[in-house]
């Protein structure tokens, strides 16, 4: 068996195929609920979010499953304890129900999910508000990304595995920078249509008093 077969298993092709899955219903439920003129950004920001959902609720929701009441990845069964173990091989702390970890994703499957959920609805009702809840949950999954490292590198990163590729720029680098650049991108564009609205407000005021 060659050094390339050891790293990356058929659970590493399962995993990956599962979030490529995800992606696809996504962009699926974008095509059929939003309409066909709808801005390119609109469209983005739907499939985003209802990836980001399904991850929160499946993938991490297992995890939270896996590793509460005494629990743990790392002495459970079944396909999901398989495909966590497998993220264990980069980074230990999620075999071993680390406090810090787990408290982070209750808040991210038991808040970010629902918010998620509750933007998509927003945005198919092409509802303006959806961008002061796309600040709110963006920042929180910064936040949630930072907690989530900060620690380990302060001491020292005992916890993460660089050795290979398919741990550093696959399961550390790739599955959590986009949980960085993506919500960016989104308060970006919602700071733009919150700050374009307001400045209109005030255009229109100081007219009016004029």
């Amino acid at each position: 068996m060659s050094s390339f077969d050891q790293i990356f298993t058929a659970t590493s092709a399962y995993s990956l195929a599962g979030v490529a899955a995800i992606g696809f219903l996504a962009t699926a439920g974008a095509n059929t609920l939003l309409p066909k003129n709808a801005r390119w950004q609109d469209r983005f920001t739907f499939i985003w979010l209802a990836f980001d959902a399904m991850i929160h609720f499946s993938f991490e929701g297992s995890f939270l499953y896996l590793s509460t009441f005494g629990r743990s990845v790392n002495t459970s069964v079944g396909p999901f304890a398989e495909l966590w173990r497998e993220y264990t091989r980069a980074d230990a702390r999620w075999g071993t129900s680390d406090p810090t970890v787990v408290s982070l994703e209750i808040l991210t499957v038991l808040g970010a999910g629902p918010m998620c959920c509750y933007i998509l609805n927003q945005i198919v009702k092409n509802d303006p508000a959806r961008h002061y809840w796309i600040v709110v949950l963006s920042t929180a999954e910064l936040y949630g990304g930072w907690m989530t490292f900060c620690p380990e590198w302060l001491t020292g990163s005992p916890s993460l595995d660089t050795s290979n590729p398919l741990y550093l720029w696959v399961y550390l680098v790739f599955m959590n920078v986009i949980w960085v650049v993506i919500p960016f991108w989104l308060m970006y564009d919602s700071y733009g249509h919150i700050a374009g609205s307001l400045r209109q407000l005030q255009a229109a005021a100081k007219a009016k008093k004029n």
